[in-house]
């Protein structure tokens, strides 16, 4: 029975389906997307929606002081609320801040770590304007509640792919992982060629202004933010469009230096890009007739590296990834669970 399993058991997926159904729906007709996604939608009026998210990091789980900054720890806090935004094609606005805070923190750490919160906010015209404070035992604490905003003709879901729909993303893919990897096993003292993969874990960037673009081209049918890795993220698009996707290794854009971390550790790097995580990278589908000028100005306006690695399918033909050596196999989504 459910109820006697802890929630490790269950994990995270299984424990938002539970809370849809422990609390009220809300019926009012402006609340337009709710419990289920990142970003909740809500109409404020006839030419403006309202964007709302959350999220938190908790010390040595989402990040470890020792090695990254405070200014870093408070950037990467915003941005991964950022992307959240830009994931719908939204422009972010206000942000409240809850942070709990071990009593050996010092002050200048403070400053820098919301110094850090704020400036990744003003890069967007976007800033804090309120939150609160307490006290933990040892563990310090980020939550940040960001809102943004969108005309009601822009929005894009993650339920709008259809069969024949083009798949693509921005940057490259697998940096964060093989970031964190590198920290992992090499602490400070990388080697200097792995820098721009530390960096990518450490100060990852939120696609605003490319998400915007991408939603004022007309040609895009669904977005998500790649936070749980390729394989599990456009999972979610699959699921919620009630459709399949097929996707081809050879088109993945990798980082470099990437390559010879991977032959150090006899590590696929595929493994980096379907299954790591945190590259808050686009990821994103088009109409099957989008011109290539139209990527190709979307890419040159915002100075973003977008590569088109797939196609969406019908549900029946499945979820599947072509190998370099031209096999399809199963694509598994193993992305991060917080409670598994």
């Amino acid at each position: 029975m459910t109820l006697n399993k802890n929630i490790s058991e269950i994990g995270e997926f299984s424990l938002i389906e539970r809370i849809k159904k422990l609390v009220p729906k809300a019926s009012e007709d402006n609340i337009l997307l709710g419990i289920g996604d990142d970003t909740a939608i809500i109409k404020i009026s006839a030419q403006k929606w309202l964007l709302a998210t959350c999220d938190i990091q908790i010390e040595d789980t989402h990040f470890r002081i020792r090695r990254s900054s405070p200014y870093q720890m408070g950037r990467r806090a915003m941005t991964v609320n950022l992307s959240d935004i830009a994931s719908m094609g939204g422009k972010p606005t206000y942000a409240l801040v809850s942070a709990g805070l071990p009593p050996n923190l010092e002050v200048k750490n403070f400053d820098d770590l919301f110094r850090g919160m704020s400036d990744a906010l003003v890069e967007h015209s976007a800033f804090i304007i309120g939150g609160n404070l307490a006290h933990t035992a040892d563990k310090l604490i980020i939550d940040v509640f960001l809102l943004g905003e969108i005309s009601p003709n822009q929005i894009l879901l993650r339920s709008g792919a259809k069969p024949g729909d083009r798949v693509f993303v921005t940057g490259t893919l697998g940096a964060s992982a093989a970031g964190f990897y590198v920290l992992e096993n090499y602490q400070k003292d990388y080697p200097e060629k792995f820098t721009h993969l530390v960096l990518s874990h450490l100060e990852p960037i939120a696609r605003i202004e490319t998400g915007m673009e991408i939603a004022r081209s007309g040609y895009a049918t669904s977005m998500i933010d790649i936070s749980d890795g390729l394989a599990g993220d456009l999972k979610h698009i699959c699921d919620d469009s009630n459709a399949g996707a097929e996707i081809f290794a050879r088109n993945i854009p990798f980082p470099e230096a990437i390559d010879e971390l991977a032959d150090t550790i006899s590590k696929n790097k595929l493994d980096f890009a379907l299954h790591g995580g945190e590259d808050y990278e686009l990821l994103f589908t088009m109409k099957p007739d989008t011109y290539s000028q139209v990527i190709e100005k979307i890419a040159t306006e915002t100075k973003t590296k977008i590569t088109e690695i797939g196609r969406i399918v019908s549900k029946e033909e499945g979820y599947n990834i072509i190998t370099t050596k031209n096999q399809r196999l199963p694509l598994q989504p193993k992305g991060w669970d917080h409670f598994g």
